[in-house]
């Protein structure tokens, strides 16, 4: 598989319209798909995705599943199952969720209420070696799009209608920590911190200051957040006289340790660190192997400008499973743009794109984006940028360069944005 070339049938119908229309190919669709691509202009691409987030358009395509398409379900599934369970439950779906595009965030809370909750129940009532390691690969694998759930429910105000405030509320206090979050930590951190500081001096999680395909700098950056967050993250709040914040990210995050240490010596340890313990610490890790992808190549020249300093991935892990997470750029021009709307908005601005010399890559995620740094392979790395703008010209050997440029460290002086 050439990267530069492929065209994953995986690829949500939104990701392949935005293929279509900013990379020449013959043929850019699986044939199987319920949904086949028309040649369309950027202007009717454009007016083809926002009529797909319209409720009130007869194109409108809420998302069911991260699965499959919408459409394909109707096309596959059998008329009786259509007429009564799936269209009966999408339109009670649109009736609880804050956003009418979001059915599959009901979708998943139905599968976690179902699965990962009675599990662990199970597991601190009759623990076996066995269920406490299916129970932690379930986890595993919910974790990703589930923290892209709660990235949504933390920006939007939640996922839910206002009438179900109360359960949009409590939920993320049950399954953060079955996900391998603290309580409240992702938002403090996230929203109150890294969205303010935007990957600058005064990140705590910044990848300037290190180089990014460096398997040294790479562990000191892990090493610093898994252990020194909790204490790193009130400072930096003290330090900005934000002593609200400051006591409730202590509070919560010193809370949820003081929960767990209490599960594990007197109630069940061996279901604690199967239920808890071992998620929080594959998550912590996959954070920040997928904020040092996010934020690995940053310009020198302006390290502080968002479309220097973050990318975007058309890609199917990314965008499929976890809410259009490729599209790091478009969320941190705008972080309250909702997760539907990322493919709308980079289209319509992919002039500006380019001009402001932005990357753009397929055909790899964010872990593979880091495992590829850490080995150096900067021409596969070529391989997998859509080249925009002047990169259109460049050769091969340019692109890599410039890729190796903008890993660089970054002299603390450089930054405009220091602690």
């Amino acid at each position: 598989m050439d990267p530069s070339t492929y065209t994953d049938p995986e690829l949500t119908y939104q990701d392949r319209l935005v293929i279509n229309a900013i990379v020449k190919q013959p043929s850019s669709y699986d044939k199987t798909s319920a949904q086949p691509l028309d040649e369309l202009s950027t202007e009717e691409t454009v007016q083809k995705l926002h009529n797909l987030n319209d409720p009130s358009h007869v194109e409108f395509d809420p998302t069911v599943s991260q699965f499959w398409e919408t459409p394909l379900l109707r096309a596959k599934l059998p008329a009786p199952i259509q007429k009564y369970l799936l269209t009966p439950y999408i339109n009670w779906a649109k009736g609880i969720v804050r956003f009418q595009t979001d059915v599959v965030m009901v979708t998943h809370l139905i599968l976690y209420f179902t699965t990962i909750v009675p599990s662990a129940a199970f597991l601190y009532y009759r623990f076996s070696y066995l269920h406490g390691v299916l129970h932690w690969l379930m986890s595993g694998f919910y974790c990703g799009a589930y923290t892209l759930m709660k990235h949504q429910h933390i920006h939007m105000n939640g996922v839910l209608t206002s009438k179900l405030y109360l359960l949009d509320t409590l939920f993320p206090y049950l399954l953060d920590p079955m996900h391998g979050h603290t309580w409240n930590s992702y938002y403090y951190h996230h929203i109150k911190h890294h969205h303010v500081e935007g990957n600058g001096g005064g990140d705590l999680s910044s990848t300037m200051y290190y180089d990014r395909d460096s398997i040294p700098d790479f562990l000191t950056y892990v090493g610093r957040f898994l252990f020194f967050i909790w204490l790193e993250l009130p400072m930096y709040f003290s330090r900005k006289g934000q002593f609200k914040y400051a006591a409730k990210c202590a509070f919560w995050e010193v809370g949820n340790y003081v929960a767990l240490y209490m599960l594990y010596n007197y109630v069940n340890t061996r279901a604690t660190t199967f239920v808890f313990i071992l998620p929080l610490t594959v998550m912590r890790l996959g954070l920040m192997v997928g904020n040092w992808a996010q934020h690995a190549f940053v310009d020198p020249a302006d390290p502080d400008s968002d479309y220097l300093s973050s990318i975007t991935l058309i890609d199917v892990p990314s965008n499929r499973y976890s809410f259009n997470d490729g599209y790091h750029t478009s969320h941190h021009l705008n972080p309250r743009r909702h997760w539907r709307d990322h493919p709308v908005a980079f289209l319509m601005q992919k002039d500006r794109y380019a001009k402001e010399d932005a990357l753009v890559f397929r055909n790899i995620d964010y872990i593979f984006i880091t495992v590829n740094l850490l080995r150096k392979n900067y021409e596969y790395l070529a391989k997998c940028l859509i080249p925009i703008g002047d990169q259109v010209n460049w050769t091969m050997e340019e692109r890599v360069e410039m890729l190796r440029r903008r890993t660089r460290k970054i002299p603390k002086e450089s930054s405009k944005k220091t602690e």
